[in-house]
């Protein structure tokens, strides 16, 4: 898909001559950000962003990925060397009239990195230049979006068959149901878990980023799964609740309530919405049923090339929705030593009401 990287490349140039003063270079150093501007997916690499065009764009990579940047990385020059950064900062010194003023993505680049390219960009100045990719990464192109779609697609289909074969049941461990789960995701088209996959049985349910253990589902557990799968690079989340027999009053109280948060958290996203605004769309709810107190983290977050991303959905959050953007809507409530619930959905960002991507039914499944 060269033409869709390229287009990339040009909205960033449009930021650097945006910037004050312009900007006539940005140093990508960042994998994810040149996977999203290259479709490079090798484990080294940096690229040169001219302002002024492709000709003086140039992308590095070493020896091993020769075959494989050709491949992906058709349409830009390409220099085969190590350290790549620092063969792209000499290449801006060489020509300094050209890469004068060369932003770099100091959210990424360490002080002694900071200072190897420096040296090597003798007569170039260096500026910060944080989150210029990620700004745009935040709003998802058509192409994007597409993969969004595949990769819960192939975590909706994991947990449907988990369920309809019985690999919810009492007497399985967490990790044994979450390897489960995540080789399902694999059959299904996803080349990897999102992250790792959380299973939370009973008590642990409370425990809002539980990891699996051995502990062995029993009669009457609530259990947690938050999960997600990978495709073409792009992450799916998605939290579902289960119980194990006959939900008792509590948990049925206790799901419908953190239900309707997340019903209407996923009614505020929409274009324009501050992001604090809808984080309290959803809290609200929580507080008013006087559990405030138990829903301790955001409400949700982008997802994209990384499972974690712009923008934060959250009290502490800043900015406002576009149309495109994709995010997750998660309101949680955790009783300690009892049972907690979550749940979560991907949507993208619509005028009007935002698209849900993942599809799981919502209804609390008793098994």
């Amino acid at each position: 898909m060269p033409e869709i990287h390229a287009g990339r490349r040009a909205a960033l140039r449009a930021l650097l001559t945006e910037a004050e003063p312009p900007l006539d270079a940005l140093l990508v150093t960042d994998l994810v950000n040149i996977r999203y501007l290259t479709g490079f997916t090798g484990s080294n690499a940096a690229l040169l962003v001219h302002a002024g065009g492709e000709a003086d764009t140039v992308f590095c990579t070493d020896g091993r990925y020769r075959t494989q940047a050709a491949a992906e990385v058709p349409d830009l020059e390409r220099v085969i060397t190590r350290p790549s950064a620092l063969e792209l900062a000499g290449r801006a010194a060489g020509r300094r009239e050209t890469y004068l003023r060369t932003g770099f993505e100091s959210q990424h680049v360490t002080v002694e990195a900071h200072d190897q390219l420096a040296e090597r960009a003798e007569g170039v100045e260096l500026v910060r230049a944080p989150g210029l990719v990620e700004r745009l990464r935040a709003v998802k192109d058509d192409t994007e979006v597409a993969a969004l779609r595949r990769a819960c697609a192939a975590a909706d289909r994991a947990l449907a068959e988990l369920v309809e074969r019985g690999g919810l049941r009492p007497g399985r461990t967490e990790r044994e149901v979450a390897r489960d789960l995540e080789s399902r995701m694999l059959d299904h088209g996803s080349t990897g878990p999102s992250f790792d996959t959380i299973v939370a049985a009973g008590a642990h349910s409370a425990i809002p980023h539980h990891r699996p253990t051995d502990a062995v589902l029993a009669s009457g557990d609530f259990v947690k799964l938050d999960f997600g799968a990978v495709v073409d690079g792009y992450h799916s989340d998605m939290t579902r609740m289960v119980v194990l027999g006959e939900p008792a009053a509590w948990q049925r109280e206790l799901y419908d309530l953190v239900l309707r948060a997340q019903a209407e958290g996923s009614a505020a996203v929409r274009p324009s919405a501050d992001v604090t605004a809808v984080d309290r769309a959803a809290r609200e709810v929580i507080e008013r049923a006087g559990h405030g107190e138990e829903f301790g983290h955001g409400l949700g977050h982008g997802v994209g090339l990384q499972v974690h991303e712009a923008p934060s959905l959250a009290a502490t959050g800043a900015g406002t929705l576009s149309a495109g953007m994709a995010v997750t809507v998660e309101p949680g409530v955790y009783l300690a030593g009892r049972g907690g619930v979550r749940i979560e959905d991907t949507l993208v960002v619509r005028d009007g009401s935002p698209e849900v991507l993942t599809l799981s039914p919502k209804e609390l499944v008793v098994v």
